[in-house]
């Protein structure tokens, strides 16, 4: 009872804001806004690239503004003339993990990067936000946007097939989740749509998404590549992909993403959506994800339904990674006088906004790393890639490990209340 009532306290909390009417504001198109983030460890500058128009909004009428607080990045938008703060999301980008790499400590890089939002009716300013190692949001660039600017690209997006796999509900009440082909051959999109409905049934049998099955659209989206598969430096194998995934992101031999954020959403505008999943053609063990960004997932590793879901995990509802012994490119990732954003990791600096109200009276707090706590919710120290004063929630999540059965308890709530804030 105790846990019911705090979730639906949350719940209610996200649908009290103040509200704006979205036909007042809004047309039922997307307005993207391409921008580059460029820098090193210490510095961070954004130049404005282009804008163009998306004929599909895919996302909620109603949840406009974003209530979870999470995210590197943060942009919002307000109506110019009245200043009503009409839109906002967080995000994360590849800019932000490269700058906690030792090389931002030795050059500078930029990075593309792509925000989206309703297709105004009037001008409006778009506020991007950078949060510090304090853990606090500043302005790093704004502008005024003029929705009959003759500068905005209005041209048809990628002549891409998409197919809805599963789901039929209206994209504007339920979960749409876009798989962009990467890898594939234009001879091999009968594989691509079958591993989708794979990805897809991998996904209804977890938790919590396994409750939402019929308010989750599932839509194929077919980029045909040169050739098949993807590219492993560390091994000297380049292959001609349309959206140039490729292994060994930081120099980790594991990552594998794509830089080419404007491909990928190029694509993506082929179908309404509110979340985009790279699918990669190729047996070999990886992936990414980075959250309100993509997720990438290769289609036929072994380890792929766990890899799928892990990354998710991060794409969609911005869970941290919870492993500290694996290898990263990242140096002092999470300052430890902050508390993180992510909501199943903890420095305990501020520990009662996370998940102490889940934790048993009975259970030690720290809670020893012991298999004898395994699916108890507690406070277990090692996560977020420290094995000391970061905590994470259990002894063994999906977060944590692929030997982890499911998401903790933890976990599954941030998921949830994640779902639901798309469906209203």
């Amino acid at each position: 009872m105790r846990i019911f009532s705090l979730f639906t306290m949350a719940l209610m909390a996200m649908t009290m804001q103040a509200q704006v009417v979205f036909d007042d504001y809004f047309t039922d198109q997307t307005l993207r806004f391409d921008f580059m983030l460029a820098g090193n460890s210490t510095a961070t500058k954004a130049y404005p690239v282009s804008l163009k128009q998306e004929p599909f909004w895919g996302g909620s009428l109603i949840n406009l503004t974003d209530p979870f607080g999470y995210g590197n990045f943060r942009y919002e938008v307000y109506d110019d003339s009245t200043g009503t703060l009409l839109y906002s999301r967080g995000f994360c980008t590849l800019f932000q993990e490269w700058q906690t790499t030792a090389e931002a400590k030795e050059m500078e890089r930029s990075f593309h990067e792509v925000a989206t939002f309703p297709f105004p009716k009037n001008k409006v300013k778009f506020v991007l936000d950078i949060r510090g190692r304090d853990g606090k949001f500043t302005r790093l660039y704004e502008t005024v946007i003029d929705p009959d600017s003759y500068f905005i690209i209005r041209e048809k997006p990628e002549a891409a097939l998409a197919s809805r796999i599963c789901g039929s509900g209206d994209p504007h009440t339920s979960l749409d989740i876009a798989f962009v082909a990467e890898g594939y051959t234009r001879e091999e999109m009968d594989k691509f749509r079958s591993d989708v409905r794979r990805m897809a049934d991998i996904m209804f049998m977890e938790l919590p998404f396994d409750k939402y099955r019929d308010r989750i659209n599932i839509w194929a989206i077919e980029a045909p590549s040169q050739e098949s598969g993807t590219d492993v430096p560390g091994e000297g194998i380049y292959v001609n992909t349309v959206l140039s995934s490729s292994y060994y992101t930081f120099d980790v031999d594991r990552y594998l993403t794509t830089q080419d954020i404007r491909e990928v959403n190029d694509y993506a505008a082929a179908a309404p959506h509110d979340q985009i999943v790279v699918l990669i053609n190729s047996p070999r063990y990886g992936g990414g994800g980075v959250y309100n960004y993509y997720s990438a997932v290769t289609a036929d590793h072994q380890n792929t339904p766990q890899v799928f879901i892990h990354e998710f995990g991060h794409g969609f509802a911005g869970l941290a990674d919870e492993y500290y012994a694996s290898e990263v490119a990242y140096e002092e990732f999470y300052p430890l006088d902050v508390e993180p954003w992510e909501p199943n990791i903890t420095t305990r600096v501020n520990f009662d906004a996370k998940w102490k109200d889940l934790i048993a009276r009975s259970v030690p707090v720290p809670t020893p790393n012991s298999k004898k706590y395994t699916g108890v919710t507690g406070l277990f120290e090692g996560g977020g890639y420290s094995a000391k004063d970061i905590y994470r929630p259990s002894y063994d999540c999906r977060m944590k490990s692929n030997q982890a059965e499911t998401f903790c308890e933890v976990c599954q709530r941030a998921i949830e209340q994640m779902i639901l804030f798309y469906l209203k």
